[in-house]
């Protein structure tokens, strides 16, 4: 089995950066985009094993990217987790409710993302 593919979908440069880094360091082969109407596009052509994917995103939020992903067919079964500075309740049930795997807040431990990355890779039996 081939390493993992992960999108990431993250609109703040350092950040997406960081994350890219992280799990390419871990051995994950990563993919990035930098709104959600890319991160559509990418997911429907690659379909990823897992889709990191900021919340507040120019063009298309996470959540109505979530929203197109969970209704197509061919990328529906893709775990989503969400990226985001929020951390209130209500946004985390809408992305929850929406279909996502996890939700992350920013900021987090890099050293952490390999492992809850892994976790849900796991679950899915993608590794």
């Amino acid at each position: 089995m081939s390493e993992p593919v992960i999108l990431v979908a993250e609109d703040e440069r350092d950040i997406r950066d960081l994350i890219v880094f992280t799990l390419q360091f871990s051995g994950f082969n990563v993919v990035h985009v930098s709104n959600g109407e890319e991160a559509v596009k990418k997911a429907t052509e690659l379909k990823p094993d897992l889709i990191l994917m900021d919340v507040r995103m120019p063009k298309m939020t996470g959540y109505e990217a979530c929203q197109v992903l969970k209704s197509q067919d061919e990328t529906k079964d893709i775990p989503i987790v969400f990226l985001s500075a929020k951390g209130q309740e209500s946004e985390i049930n809408t992305g929850l409710e929406l279909g996502a795997e996890e939700y992350f807040i920013k900021p987090f431990a890099p050293d952490e993302l390999p492992g809850r990355v892994n976790r849900i890779l796991a679950k899915y039996g993608k590794i």
